[in-house]
């Protein structure tokens, strides 16, 4: 006779997901393409500007607006965003927060 099959417990599963503000990703800055700088200017003022940026990624930004009109080159805190976005500006570039 077989013995009767124990009963599995299940773990009950919680995820927790953040939406909307507190996600640290309260703003975006912009970059429209405007045809008057070289990709070396502007992968210049993205590195000098952008925490974290690399050559390499800030190349694939510039090389992004100018085929696509615009990228997305920094998301997060509304301040720092707008501090980044007012450097890029100084620098000449096209830019907005959003």
């Amino acid at each position: 006779m077989p013995t009767p099959a124990t009963p599995q417990t299940i773990p009950d599963i919680t995820e927790d997901v953040q939406t909307g503000s507190g996600d640290g990703f309260e703003a975006r800055v912009i970059v429209y393409n405007c045809d008057c700088h070289t990709y070396q200017q502007v992968i210049d003022l993205f590195c000098r500007f952008i925490p974290g940026m690399t050559s390499s990624k800030a190349f694939e930004l510039a090389y992004r607006i100018d085929h696509e009109g615009e990228a997305m080159v920094f998301a997060g805190a509304s301040e720092q965003a707008e501090e980044i976005a007012a450097k890029l500006a100084g620098g000449g570039l096209r830019v907005s927060v959003q």
